[in-house]
């Protein structure tokens, strides 16, 4: 849980898209939608995963109705609930029942970050991890249609996950905290 405000919360995670998920190119489809202002940043106040799940379905519906050229797609950011990633991960099959129930499945879709993410039978301290490491729990809302065209254009997009984790292994722990000028 943070004490930090929305504005803290959102600039770091900010700086998160810019210095890793940009600079490192670890999301080949990230820059355009970056750089066009067509991320939308929300912070839920939530303290439940009860309330989270209420704030996930305004969002969906939200992201649904907004034309693409407006919000591309949208970071629901929950810093105050879903800290433990084991629990953060059991609520992901509800965050995609959700989607289901909204009638939403081959339109949205949910990409999962977090503080202490971690592969399946990959080591806790394991530098791949940070593929998925941000600042703060979200939940990343994409559109489909999106991630098509991405694809399409991209080509090889079943490299994409191999290729970050080597860059990532590449840089190494200390490359990452110096990315982040924690050295």
């Amino acid at each position: 849980m943070t004490s930090e405000s929305s504005e803290q919360v959102i600039a770091a995670t900010r700086r998160w898209l810019e210095k890793a998920v940009i600079g490192l190119n670890l999301c080949p489809f990230a820059a355009a939608a970056y750089r066009h202002g067509l991320v939308r940043y929300r912070v839920s106040e939530q303290q439940t995963p009860e309330g989270l799940a209420e704030d996930l379905e305004q969002e969906l519906r939200r992201l649904a109705a907004d034309d693409p050229s407006v919000c591309e797609t949208s970071l629901l950011i929950h810093p105050h609930v879903l800290n433990d990633f084991f629990e953060y991960n059991q609520f992901l099959d509800q965050a995609d029942r959700t989607v289901a129930a909204l009638g939403l499945e081959g339109e949205l879709q949910i990409a999962s970050f977090h503080p202490a993410y971690q592969f399946a039978g990959s080591p806790p301290d394991d530098i791949a991890n940070y593929t998925n490491r941000s600042p703060y729990p979200m939940l990343h809302v994409l559109r489909e249609a999106s991630v098509h065209r991405a694809a399409a254009s991209f080509g090889a997009v079943n490299e994409i996950g191999d290729r970050n984790m080597a860059t990532l292994r590449k840089l190494g722990q200390a490359g990452w905290r110096a990315l982040f000028g924690a050295e």
